[in-house]
């Protein structure tokens, strides 16, 4: 069994104009939310055996705050230059190359890929954008990445900041 968790960098800030697409960091919002999920997850999950992350600056910052808030081993952190500006196709082979030893891979990346790589995958619900910060996790009933695909996947949960800020 193989589980993927994607999720959206966290909400950016938009208000530098000189800065380059990949070198907007994360508003005052996103470090709310990358925080307010991190630790949700920590509650509520196991860590992950591999964090994969765009290397864009948003992104980055969202999943270093879910690195040190579930304490993960560092050596299990890859920065993924591809993953940025990747479409669904572009992060199924990224997947796909993955050490079949690890047996959940946490994903930081960016819409539309992230949303359509779940909608690919996951014929069990249809998001039509999955928000900033927002995870989702899918189950794959294989024992390699090479062999994910929708046939065995299947949604585990799925959760977003603002479901999670109105539950409380």
């Amino acid at each position: 069994m193989k589980e993927l968790i994607l999720i959206r960098h966290a909400k950016s800030d938009w208000g530098t104009e000189f800065l380059k697409d990949i070198d907007r960091h994360l508003n005052e919002r996103g470090y709310s939310d990358a925080y307010l999920l991190s630790n949700w997850y920590l509650k509520n999950h196991t860590s992950p055996e591999l964090i994969l992350s765009s290397t864009a600056t948003r992104a980055l910052n969202t999943a270093l705050i879910f690195a040190r808030t579930l304490d993960l081993d560092m050596t299990n952190f890859v920065l993924e230059k591809n993953i940025y500006e990747s479409t669904a196709t572009k992060l199924l082979a990224i997947l796909k190359k993955q050490d079949d030893k690890k047996n959940s891979i946490m994903l930081f990346g960016h819409n539309p890929g992230i949303t359509n790589l779940c909608n690919d995958l996951c014929k069990d619900v249809f998001f039509e954008n999955i928000p900033t910060c927002g995870i989702v996790s899918l189950k794959f009933d294989t024992k390699s990445w090479k062999d994910i695909k929708e046939e065995n996947a299947k949604l585990n949960y799925h959760q977003f900041p603002k479901d999670y800020k109105n539950s409380n």
